[in-house]
């Protein structure tokens, strides 16, 4: 079954199911279990981390649907993935700017390069970038 589901969805079909699981259970635990809010201060300016956990919950919930979308219409699965560690990298890079959290400029760089790039450099991924093997070689006989 895992592998059936694993050629429905393709590769970046299963990156954008693994993000998108793991965005919705991030938003599932700052709703059952918030943070400190240390360094959000932007964001629970406007309102409580609580809150905040369902822009990551719906994110998810977008990001896992795109999975099962066709190559090209899944794009919006990797906009919606983008939104969350975006909006968290700017509310700390805003607490390192105004002094209230200098630790926030790791926070922050991590965001960016952990999350922000990696669905970026996946969004750019090919389908099919691997060059066929052919099916003797796979068979472990010299070509």
């Amino acid at each position: 079954m895992a592998r059936r589901l694993g050629k429905r969805l393709g590769r970046r079909g299963i990156f954008l199911l693994l993000l998108g699981v793991g965005k919705t259970c991030w938003g599932v635990g700052f709703l059952v279990n918030p943070p400190d809010p240390e360094g959000l201060r932007l964001l629970t300016h406007f309102c409580d981390l609580r809150h905040w956990a369902w822009l990551w919950i719906t994110a998810g919930l977008v990001t896992t649907c795109s999975a099962f979308v066709r190559i090209g219409r899944d794009w919006f699965g990797f906009v919606a993935a983008l939104i969350p560690p975006t909006v968290w990298a700017i509310a700390y890079s805003a607490a390192v700017v105004s002094g209230q959290y200098n630790r926030g400029v790791y926070v922050a760089i991590w965001y960016l390069t952990s999350h922000c790039g990696v669905i970026v450099w996946a969004s750019t991924v090919p389908e099919h970038s691997v060059p066929h093997v052919p099916r003797s070689a796979r068979r472990g006989r010299a070509v």
